[in-house]
């Protein structure tokens, strides 16, 4: 069975090549302001995969870890339209306590089209939903440490 892509990295930084499908689209043809935050989610989720540090690994660790969206600041510059072939670049900055800051940015060849700022907190996962804050599991830290930028 062949896996899909998880990309690749590049001088720190992880790719990952994204295709705009109609359903990413608005009426007008251009991709719906929301689905931005979906292509950079994967782009998160898989250079941790790619790191070899998957969600499922880390929820099935004796003392659970999952993350938790704290901040986001984006900017759109250029509108992504269908057919397009992306990528989402994506660079771990830093980790601060339970913090990790990340970079990312989708791009269309050498133009950046938009970019976000993001702020994620380690937490340990309860029944209802919610989660206490937790620095990140040893081996996160070690799997990160050699892209980390600042």
């Amino acid at each position: 069975m062949h896996e899909p892509s998880s990309g690749r990295f590049e001088n720190g930084a992880h790719y990952l090549p994204v295709r705009i499908y109609y359903e990413d689209t608005d009426f007008s043809g251009a991709v719906y302001h929301a689905n931005y935050l979906k292509f950079f989610e994967r782009g998160r989720s898989d250079f941790l995969r790619a790191a070899g540090v998957g969600h499922v690994m880390l929820l099935q660790r004796p003392d659970p870890c999952a993350f938790a969206v704290t901040h986001i600041d984006m900017r759109f510059l250029r509108a992504a339209t269908i057919d397009d072939a992306l990528q989402v670049r994506t660079k771990f900055c830093d980790i601060r306590g339970p913090r990790i800051i990340i970079e990312q940015a989708l791009l269309r060849g050498e133009t950046t089209l938009c970019t976000a700022s993001v702020e994620i907190c380690c937490v340990t996962p309860s029944q209802n939903g919610a989660g206490s804050a937790r620095r990140p599991p040893k081996e996160l830290l070690e799997a990160l440490k050699p892209y980390l930028s600042a």
